[in-house]
């Protein structure tokens, strides 16, 4: 997936291209649109870096049956089970 953020769009709201993508993956993730693991992705981040952001903004994680098949597929492709 590939979003692209304008330069002017980035100097209007005084942020950088990472930080604008953790934005919107937050607001994502807080709304159920995203899973953590697809907010992660999305922000370009691993799941634990994006877990800690979620905590230093006191945003608690909602982790259901999707969220666990998810990560259940990820141990399996990597070869961690």
């Amino acid at each position: 997936m590939s979003v692209i953020i304008s330069d002017a769009v980035l100097q209007n709201v005084q942020m950088t291209e990472a930080e604008m993508l953790q934005e919107i993956a937050i607001v994502l993730f807080q709304k159920d649109k995203f899973t953590l693991g697809q907010a992660s992705r999305f922000a370009n981040m691993n799941q634990l870096e994006f877990q800690r952001l979620l905590a230093s903004r006191k945003i608690p994680l909602h982790y259901g049956l999707t969220e666990l098949h998810e990560d259940l597929k990820t141990l399996e492709a990597n070869d961690w089970r």
